[in-house]
């Protein structure tokens, strides 16, 4: 019998505004993902003994999310100390990478259990801390690239620019996220993913602005022009704003994969299992395109096009990535984001896969789809794409 890997839950906490005042900015990063680790094995009478493995993602790695944060809050959650945990850094994809790590040990036979996981904390660890202001390129990268590469929001205003999308279209993808992200939290939608943290008295997303609308968001400025930047690249005309890019956030998310035979052996019933995997490199300094060659890649691997796929989850970097990837790939936009994305429930860089895999597998469940597929654009030129099937 082949093994194959199967999802039995996945979880998140709320997400937090990632500056001073947040509602997560008083919990430590390493207490953060121990929470999600202690409430994934809690709500499914799982001995932690048992688990073979913790793989989670996090991308500023410094600071308090130093020190191997993965293996710090396994620690924390009080697992037994015979429980490892490893933390990777694919940037923004670093959770779903732990998620097709996870996958991969357990359909290889090398592992029965892992957990699969992420965290970011940007109140307390600011996004672009692992830099500290050293060179993290070289001169060879420099060589390379000897115009220089930019930062992921001049890569969101080249691509706006290419694919030519005005200022009002990447607004009304925005209010687009938020619109369904509040009607997704008042339905109730997310209950069933949601965690609390420890002396956080809310289970609310603190990102999701209902109100937002395309004349709301009108006279936010283009966060990302500078002089140099604009003589660079005459050709922008600085169309991405703090309204249409995904907010700096808190949180954490967890998935727990194991074999489909262990999950049977121990009582589980599996809420779905993966079909496949891609991850690709793209051009560094268009870096956010990836998800488009990644979701390709996926589907022919799996067998399958996109009239099989019942819900998208691409993660919502900045709005031009999601309205790019649907103008190459010709998917259907009502399957997209349907409970809203990461501009409204922001992006806690390390959580990000798994809290898309955490919405993923509960959209599929609500509607009776089959199969999902996930993308995520990646720092430096990269992207995952996976798909999982519904059981």
């Amino acid at each position: 019998m082949s093994t194959e890997a199967v999802i039995v839950d996945v979880i998140r906490t709320p997400v937090g505004r990632g500056k001073s005042g947040g509602i997560l900015s008083g919990v430590h990063p390493v207490d953060l993902l121990a929470g999600v680790l202690t409430a994934l094995v809690d709500r499914n009478d799982l001995d932690p003994a048992l688990i073979d493995d913790v793989i989670g993602g996090c991308v500023s790695q410094v600071a308090e999310q130093s020190y191997n944060i993965t293996r710090n809050a396994v620690l924390a959650a009080g697992f037994p100390e015979h429980v490892p945990g490893t933390t990777i850094d694919r940037q923004c994809g670093s959770s779903q990478q732990a998620a097709t790590f996870a996958a991969q040990a357990v359909l290889a036979g090398q592992a029965d259990i892992v957990i699969a996981c992420g965290v970011e904390s940007m109140s307390r660890v600011p996004l672009g801390s692992s830099a500290a202001g050293a060179d993290p390129y070289g001169s060879r990268i420099r060589a390379r690239y000897p115009d220089g590469l930019v930062n992921q929001g001049v890569s969101a205003e080249l691509i706006a620019a290419k694919w030519g999308f005005s200022r009002d279209e990447l607004d009304e993808f925005a209010a687009r996220s938020h619109r369904l992200a509040a009607a997704a939290g008042e339905s109730g939608a997310f209950a069933t993913e949601l965690v609390p943290v420890a002396g956080v008295d809310t289970l609310t997303d603190e990102t999701v602005r209902p109100a937002t609308s395309v004349e709301s968001l009108a006279g936010l400025n283009p966060a990302f022009r500078t002089e140099p930047l604009a003589e660079r690249f005459p050709e922008l005309d600085w169309r991405i704003t703090p309204g249409n890019s995904s907010p700096l956030t808190d949180g954490a998310s967890a998935a727990l994969i194991m074999s489909a035979e262990r999950a049977s052996q121990l009582g589980l019933t599996p809420r779905a299992r993966f079909r496949t995997f891609s991850v690709v490199g793209s051009d560094p300094l268009y870096m956010l395109t990836g998800v488009i060659p990644a979701t390709a890649k996926v589907l022919e691997r799996a067998g399958l096009t996109h009239d099989d796929i019942d819900a998208y989850e691409v993660n919502e970097a900045f709005a031009s990535v999601p309205l790019a990837w649907l103008a190459d790939t010709g998917a259907d936009a009502a399957k997209l984001n349907p409970r809203g994305g990461a501009i409204a429930l922001g992006h806690a860089l390390g959580s990000s896969g798994t809290r898309l895999l955490t919405t993923l597998v509960n959209q599929l469940e609500a509607t009776g789809g089959r199969y999902g597929l996930q993308t995520m654009c990646e720092g430096g030129g990269m992207a995952n794409a996976t798909i999982i099937e519904r059981l």
